[in-house]
């Protein structure tokens, strides 16, 4: 008899718990408190990379990061306030990390190291406070706080002269096939009336970055299986490439019918079309992968 009054309290206690899970809200008040106070503390490290938004072409993407970030995780509230919120006092010291990090990266007049310590200790809080479980669910959108992050400079230098060269070696070889001669010298081209040269912000890096967040973004919201996710970010890579070769190619194209559609305004609107050629393609390549394989279950 005994035992049965226990199992049924037990029984009691745990429908107690699953309706407390079904019924709590986020704790918005306490999201806005730690959050203004990582702002605080890191601020100038935010105000720096805030303004690197605004005038660096580049991370003109970095805009929609925290927007998206938060619409992901109010999208996916229900799913959040019903796991276990067990504290991880542990994980404090990776709070203490990221505030050393920023400490480090000022010292060392490193910005990527400051601003990884911001997300570090972000990290930090969640996992202190909610739980290793809350952090699992979490991964997906603070995976994608790294987009607001400009890459350190060293990294942009190894990536964008391959990429340069890149197209123009696409560039040269189209334009000598359709009957235009063209001399290179690395990421110089020689046409018959000018040259062209193939600089940084040519050389695809830009919109390599913004369809890579996009992917992840589409990704989201059109299907539901996790795996789609990463599937399309590496497609996304090629995509990127040969999109930006495809631009060069067609400026040395337009270039030799009229110059000035080489530059300027026609040169910016160009890189737009190209830009929804390629985001085009990545909804193509969604459809072929769904095409082949078995779709989400409603």
């Amino acid at each position: 008899m005994e035992q049965h009054v226990v199992s049924a309290s037990r029984e009691d206690e745990g429908v107690a718990v699953q309706r407390q899970r079904e019924t709590r809200e986020l704790p918005y008040l306490q999201i806005a408190w730690h959050l203004a106070l990582l702002i605080a503390v890191f601020f100038p490290v935010l105000s720096v990379m805030v303004k690197e938004w605004i005038d660096v072409e580049d991370m003109g993407h970095a805009v929609f990061v925290p927007l998206v970030v938060g619409y992901i995780v109010w999208n996916d509230r229900e799913r959040i306030v019903k796991l276990p919120v067990k504290p991880c006092w542990p994980a404090a010291l990776l709070i203490l990390w990221g505030f050393f990090q920023m400490v480090l990266g000022f010292l060392g007049a490193d910005l990527f190291v400051s601003r990884i310590g911001f997300l570090l200790a972000g990290i930090g809080v969640i996992w202190t406070l909610a739980g290793t479980v809350v952090l699992r669910a979490l991964a997906f959108p603070l995976f994608m706080l790294l987009f607001m992050i400009r890459i350190p400079l060293f990294v942009y230098q190894q990536l964008t002269f391959p990429l340069q060269i890149l197209a123009s070696q696409v560039a040269a070889t189209v334009l000598n096939a359709i009957g235009i001669p063209v001399l290179r010298d690395g990421n110089i081209l020689e046409l018959p009336s000018q040259k062209l040269q193939v600089i940084e912000a040519c050389s695809g890096i830009r919109s390599l970055l913004s369809l890579t967040f996009l992917s992840l973004v589409y990704a989201y919201i059109f299907d539901r299986r996790r795996w789609i996710r990463p599937v399309l970010f590496l497609a996304t890579i090629p995509i990127a490439i040969i999109a930006n070769a495809f631009r060069v190619t067609l400026t040395g194209v337009l270039s030799e019918y009229k110059k000035e559609w080489a530059e300027g305004f026609f040169h910016t609107f160009e890189g737009w079309v190209i830009f929804m050629v390629a985001l085009a393609g990545l909804v193509a390549t969604h459809r072929l992968i769904c095409r082949f394989t078995r779709p989400a279950d409603v």
